[in-house]
């Protein structure tokens, strides 16, 4: 089965536009990003998924420096793009990571691919979320799912936010789907490691400085270790919210 990490990236994002080239100690973050998902074990392509649009240009010119696969699609159809970035590299599982998360650790994006491996066919999608349990930090998100059911989205999702978000038709129907989810050992769900604001790249960028020069392979356990022997750091950016949809009723 050939495991794809397909990755969403594009500069113009409402809250912090152009927040993906950031950078901290001279290089941008969607960088520090692509490094972590090469040490991916259990996936066998990277794709950076971005959009038609001229200002995403400089993603395409980092993927190239990179070599890194590379789609250009819609900028509001994400599920097309995903759609047709899993087309183009001939994915048969798409691990679905966003690039608002630039430390995320590779163990737990490894962890998820053989958790759906190992057990398949018993789940459609496997996530380190739900809609109603999470205990990882913000910013360490990864889902995983078959093409098959990639194909599915993408010829019945209707709605504006299935086309936007990529994969709710898909976790809003477990009586069609069956889904797995997997938990941190404690809850560290009350820290937020994305960078939606200028306020998560201040806490990133920190992190980034504290912990890259002396280990350039730092884990989430070096981070919620940082974290914790900085407990003014969580104060940085607590209270923002995370700009997501809340589902009070499974799709008719």
């Amino acid at each position: 089965m050939k495991v794809v990490i397909i990755n969403q990236a594009r500069m113009t994002s409402t809250r912090l536009p152009a927040k993906v080239m950031k950078q901290v100690l001279g290089k941008p973050l969607l960088e520090y990003q692509i490094e972590r998902l090469k040490r991916v074990k259990l996936a066998d392509q990277i794709v950076v998924a971005t959009t038609i649009n001229d200002t995403d240009q400089p993603i395409i010119d980092l993927c190239d420096r990179l070599s890194i696969n590379s789609y250009r699609g819609s900028e509001d159809d994400v599920l097309a793009r995903y759609h047709g970035a899993a087309i183009k590299y001939q994915a048969e599982a798409i691990v679905r990571v966003t690039s608002d998360c630039p430390i995320i650790d590779p163990s737990i994006i490894d962890y998820a691919i053989r958790f759906y491996l190992e057990n398949l066919p018993q789940y459609d999608y496997v996530a380190n979320s739900s809609l109603t349990e999470s205990n990882y930090p913000r910013g360490m998100d990864v889902e995983v799912f078959s093409m098959n059911v990639l194909n599915q989205a993408f010829l019945e999702s209707i709605t504006q936010m299935e086309r936007e978000h990529v994969t709710p038709f898909i976790y809003t129907q477990p009586d069609r789907y069956q889904l797995g989810v997997f938990l941190y050992r404690s809850n560290q769900g009350h820290f937020r490691l994305t960078v939606d604001t200028d306020r998560d790249f201040e806490l990133i960028k920190r992190i980034i400085e504290e912990l890259y020069p002396q280990n350039h392979q730092f884990t989430l356990e070096d981070t919620l270790d940082l974290l914790y022997k900085h407990p003014d750091w969580h104060q940085i950016n607590a209270g923002i919210k995370q700009n997501i949809y809340s589902f009070t009723k499974k799709r008719t």
